[in-house]
């Protein structure tokens, strides 16, 4: 083969090679797209289940929605290790009878491949304030469950 056929040939297998590694760069971020709206959709679902558990009173329901060995901060309240102590502390709320809980300004950060933060202000009945950060991480059963909750309260 001649050094201009060879030249060719090269270039035409380099071009080749830039149009699949586009073609699976491509590939690759249609699946992360697909995945980033699959938790998000989890988590989304997951959110209004906890917060019809709540709203209904059913402080079980939402303490369901943790993982075994969540942790829970609460500003000014104090932090809460473990399902059984999330599920004490809003059993205690639901009976003192707060209710009715809105997320408001709600953002939902995607941040890997099975986790995403979400963040928003909240208001209920008796008491308003911020979620600073909530992990929800996907469970082998596609369902969400919350890993880390972190909130104040302002008033």
């Amino acid at each position: 083969m001649n050094a201009y056929k060879l030249s060719k040939h090269v270039a035409c297998l380099l071009f080749s090679g830039a149009m699949l590694t586009q073609h699976i760069q491509a590939s690759e971020a249609h699946v992360s797209a697909i995945q980033d709206e699959k938790v998000q959709i989890a988590v989304a679902k997951a959110s209004k289940s906890w917060k019809d558990a709540f709203n209904s009173g059913n402080a079980a329901g939402a303490a369901a929605l943790y993982e075994d060995d969540a942790i829970m901060v609460v500003k000014p309240f104090g932090t809460f290790k473990g399902k059984k102590a999330i599920l004490a502390f809003w059993t205690d709320l639901v009976n003192k009878g707060f209710d009715d809980v809105i997320y408001k300004n709600t953002v939902i950060n995607v941040i890997g491949y099975d986790k995403a933060q979400v963040s928003a202000d909240w208001e209920m009945n008796n008491a308003e304030g911020v979620i600073t950060k909530e992990l929800w991480v996907l469970q082998p059963d596609g369902r969400a469950l919350l890993r880390e909750d972190h909130f104040e309260v302002k008033q």
